[in-house]
């Protein structure tokens, strides 16, 4: 599978609404702007009325000339009003614009009106290189700082359900670590073997899990045989769960910016998915990350 194929499944049936908080901002309003040419996304736009307004008009954002616009005095509203619209079923997905995460996501875990579930907020990466022919599933690179191993279970919970919702029945989780032996001084590689144990016996459902796993010979059959390290994951993992948010930002720069690949992020363990892109992000990269939120709001 590839981004292509997600779009057109996202494409599949009514346009999903997208409830985009502070949504006066060039770049989010293109992606937008292309994602409801192409069917994707049915977009509400939240926030200043006058410069989205001036935005799609001077940009001949042709596609937004009818989307709703609902106005918002100040970035917080912005985020009440997307988030409460998400919460109440009038919306599907929730879309971060001009704003701080931390302000989205106070609103977004707000106790009374929010879209919390009780389950961790994680980040999850979704990248297609041009060196395989399978996706990679990467978490967590935004969110999730230093996990320990209750958390990893939420990760790769969220992770499954991101994979199964884009096509993958039983997804494959490496558990990557510095080396694929478990050593008492790497604690990655002891929560590892924890977290493989645990799939065994089948305290986490809907994958396999195997690790610890150095990152060549998770992904290579080639490293995997070389190196003798044999298991249903090595060499097909479809899912790596990264020890810490270092090795995975630095893990989805280096594949946007050195290694050719297309990337796309969402948000996952909320009421709804989450589209949080990052202001460098690409414009082709905020619709690949629209497409699989649309994809993922499937219930």
């Amino acid at each position: 599978m590839n981004f292509e194929e997600i779009i057109k499944k996202a494409q599949q049936g009514a346009p999903k609404r997208f409830a985009v908080a502070a949504a006066e901002d060039l770049d989010v309003l293109q992606a937008v702007n292309e994602a409801a040419s192409m069917g994707l996304a049915e977009p509400v736009l939240v926030g200043d009325k006058t410069k989205i307004e001036s935005i799609i008009k001077e940009n001949s954002l042709t596609s937004l000339t009818k989307a709703e616009i609902i106005p918002s005095p100040d970035l917080a509203s912005s985020a009440e009003i997307a988030v409460k619209m998400v919460s109440e079923g009038k919306a599907d997905v929730l879309m971060k614009g001009l704003l701080g995460t931390a302000t989205l996501l106070k609103a977004v875990l707000n106790k009374e009106w929010g879209l919390r579930t009780g389950s961790l907020l994680s980040h999850i990466a979704i990248i297609q290189s041009p060196a395989f022919e399978r996706f990679f599933f990467m978490t967590d690179a935004a969110m999730v700082m230093y996990p320990d191993l209750k958390q990893k279970i939420d990760l790769i919970n969220n992770a499954v359900k991101v994979a199964r919702s884009i096509g993958l029945e039983m997804p494959k989780v490496a558990c990557i670590a510095a080396v694929e032996v478990v050593n008492p001084d790497m604690p990655a590689t002891l929560d590892a073997a924890a977290l493989s144990l645990m799939s065994q016996r089948g305290q986490i459902k809907n994958c396999i899990v195997d690790g610890p796993l150095a990152l060549d010979n998770a992904v290579s059959e080639e490293a995997a045989k070389h190196k003798g390290v044999s298991s249903p994951v090595a060499g097909k993992a479809d899912i790596l769960l990264v020890p810490n948010i270092e090795t995975g930002n630095a893990f989805y720069k280096a594949c946007s910016y050195l290694g050719g690949c297309s990337v796309a992020g969402i948000l996952a363990g909320a009421a709804a998915p989450i589209v949080l892109t990052s202001r460098s992000d690409s414009p082709a990269s905020k619709l690949r990350s629209i497409a699989c939120a649309a994809v993922a709001s499937n219930k």
